[in-house]
């Protein structure tokens, strides 16, 4: 016997009685153009979620990130990771507000109506709102230095930088640096045109001393969604994962794994020993 549930049949005997008008047929369908505006305020309600939680599109307004990003792309920047404690990463490429003063020469354009509304629906990144795009080359507790004609340094390890920096950019002749220990909870960023990036470099006589506030980070940039033709993932490079290059990161990710194993140490020798009605073996 069937448990599905259905309509009633109009045309059984139940409804024999349908000529004596007491019965109601069934209700006809809402007009698209009546449902169109319900249609319209849900899915603006969901693009609004969408990107002040999980996701926004970012444009790219200049060359300090060439070859990776070229001015006019469209970027989608990950927004939900951040909200479950996730931080910034060495290698990744993040967005993050302007910490105060890398931008204060640079004006924002006046955005028309439909650039507003875009905005605000996720679709084009808010004019009102001062943000960059780098790399992140070190992260709280990390030492990090690059003398002139040398490669850039973190720990004492020497990062090969050939594959994302611009083709005939120095690691960074232009501006050498540290050096330098990066505060906790702050990352220290570059663009991968170092000759045309105004990165933490060109910051240390700011607050932060060029270094950016983890909380400043919008999110990391997952991919390059537009032009289609330019369509890639932005994945972190392997120098990044060299062995030795943080050794405090390994001491702690290897912290709850140990933690855990010292927990349940005891759980499995009293659950033994309740299976075993208390007994030891001999």
């Amino acid at each position: 016997m069937s448990d599905d549930v259905r309509g009633e049949d109009p045309t059984s005997s139940d409804n024999s009685d349908s000529s004596s008008g007491d019965s109601v047929g069934p209700k006809k369908p809402r007009s698209f153009w009546k449902e169109l505006p319900l249609l319209i305020i849900i899915a603006l309600m969901l693009a609004l979620l969408i990107k002040t939680f999980l996701v926004q599109a970012f444009s790219i307004p200049s060359d300090s990130m060439q070859n990776t990003l070229q001015r006019g792309d469209r970027v989608l920047v990950d927004k939900l990771t951040p909200w479950f404690g996730s931080e910034p990463e060495r290698g990744e490429v993040v967005v993050f507000h302007d910490p105060g003063g890398w931008l204060e020469n640079t004006a924002a354009p006046e955005p028309n109506v439909v650039q507003k509304f875009l905005s605000f629906i996720g679709l084009m990144p808010s004019a009102e709102e001062k943000d960059l795009i780098k790399r992140v080359i070190a992260v709280g507790g990390d030492s990090v230095e690059c003398k002139k004609n040398g490669p850039v340094k973190v720990n004492g390890k020497s990062l090969d930088e050939k594959s994302y920096i611009f083709p005939g950019d120095t690691p960074c002749n232009d501006e050498p640096f540290g050096p330098l220990k990066v505060p906790e909870g702050r990352i220290w960023v570059m663009g991968d045109h170092r000759q045309n990036s105004l990165d933490s470099r060109y910051h240390q006589e700011l607050p932060g001393n060029g270094t950016v506030a983890n909380d400043e980070v919008v999110g990391r940039a997952i991919v390059v969604a537009w032009p289609v033709n330019r369509w890639s993932m932005l994945s972190v490079p392997g120098t990044f994962d060299q062995q030795g290059l943080s050794a405090a990161g390994v001491a702690m990710s290897a912290a709850p794994g140990a933690l855990g194993l010292a927990g349940a140490v005891p759980l499995v020798l009293w659950r033994r020993r309740r299976l075993t009605g208390g007994r030891t073996a001999g």
